[in-house]
């Protein structure tokens, strides 16, 4: 499956969380890198929102949190045909629906040149 959406910039806190050993840790064994401490934000338009709503959570993965910090599904993906990551879906966000979290281990904003109104496009691995 394939997303496409625009970068927008976030709330700045998912740096906080990614750089928490509880989550840096186990991405690394699970993806077999150790993420950049912040995500990608991207925002959908309502048709590929109900195609994200509508994925089985069968076929998402689950990295637990400790210590106060909740659990974040996630889907391995590619971005843009070019960087490998994972797409996050923390049950803790104070984003909508329509923004999605990637991760990777670069600064994609500036690994890529990417800026808010840019078109990306996930391709979900699962």
């Amino acid at each position: 499956m394939s997303i496409s959406g625009i970068i927008v910039s976030g709330t700045r806190k998912g740096s906080y969380f990614v750089s928490q050993k509880v989550y840096s840790d186990q991405f690394k064994h699970v993806l077999g890198f150790k993420p950049f401490s912040g995500t990608l934000n991207i925002e959908v338009d309502e048709e590929n929102l109900e195609e994200i709503i509508n994925i089985p959570q069968q076929k998402m993965n689950v990295i637990h949190g400790k210590e106060g910090f909740g659990d974040v599904k996630y889907i391995k993906s590619t971005l843009n045909n070019k960087i490998n990551g994972a797409l996050l879906f923390p049950s803790k966000t104070e984003h909508p629906p329509k923004i999605l979290e990637f991760i990777a281990s670069e600064n994609l904003r500036e690994y890529l040149h990417l800026k808010d109104g840019d078109l990306v496009t996930l391709k979900l691995k699962y």
